[in-house]
């Protein structure tokens, strides 16, 4: 009995040697789904941003770029140069362009192109509504600068073709309306106007000579023809230029949004 009493002693009094091992905390959720939430708040954070600065380039270019556009257009549609003197020469607008471009503006807002309650709201700021009206503005002075660049001063042709551009935005305004359709007519009735008078009306218009009866002995015909016509002289250069001219309205509308967009610190 006694030896067993001194052998549990003796084992309680040896000494183990070793490393002792540090047990890992228990798992934790509630930090798995705190960090969780942390990186959907920064994505949710940087994609707010990718947003504001898409919203920040298409203002500019609502603001910006269309009105520099349009107002290009409103300058280059009257610009003539001279035959004789290549002098440039800024004709003013005839007062049938104002209604075609009002007309073309109505149907912009019919063919869903432009949405109004898109442009104008009470939920814009007034500075707001105020440039958007201003790019508005400047649509519509670019549209009659079109007209005016397309129509003949003067003439026969000058009716001809008012009749014709009259007779293409009645027919769409009155018809059943589709937009593609629109955009077609449209764009025939540009084509069609500047291939008549840039390319056979300028034709047919003879060069400034030193006098009446020279040019009727070196172009009788054209000569003729310009008279009869009342077609005015023009350098070359003058299609050239109402070219891009077309080329600029074109992309102004091509990049003409429906609705002009609106950060949530822009309203009231």
């Amino acid at each position: 009995m006694k030896n067993q009493t001194e052998l549990i002693e003796k084992e309680d009094s040896e000494i183990i040697d070793g490393e002792l091992l540090e047990i890992p905390p228990a798992f934790d959720e509630s930090e798995e789904l705190t960090q969780v939430s942390t990186r959907k708040e920064i994505k949710k954070r940087e994609v707010g941003q990718i947003e504001n600065q898409k919203s920040k380039i298409k203002n500019q270019t609502i603001h910006l770029l269309l009105p520099f556009l349009f107002l290009t257009v409103a300058l280059l549609g009257g610009l003539r140069i001279g035959a004789a003197d290549s002098a440039f020469l800024f004709i003013s607008p005839p007062l049938i362009a104002l209604i075609f471009a009002a007309i073309l503006l109505v149907l912009f807002f019919r063919a869903g192109l432009i949405r109004l309650e898109g442009w104008f709201s009470e939920d814009f700021t007034s500075l707001k509504n105020v440039a958007n009206g201003a790019v508005l503005m400047t649509l519509f002075f670019a549209s009659v600068q079109i007209f005016n660049s397309l129509l003949p001063e003067q003439g026969l042709p000058f009716w001809v073709l008012m009749f014709c551009f009259l007779w293409v935005l009645v027919m769409n305004l009155f018809a059943e309306f589709d937009t593609k359709k629109l955009i077609r007519s449209l764009g025939a009735m540009f084509g069609l106007a500047f291939v008549v008078k840039y390319l056979i009306l300028a034709n047919l218009t003879a060069p400034v000579s030193e006098g009446f009866l020279q040019g009727i002995l070196q172009n009788p015909t054209k000569e003729a023809l310009t008279y009869l016509l009342d077609l005015p002289r023009f350098s070359a250069g003058t299609g050239y230029i109402q070219f891009f001219t077309i080329i600029f309205y074109l992309i102004g509308l091509f990049l003409f949004p429906p609705i002009s967009t609106s950060d949530l610190s822009e309203k009231n």
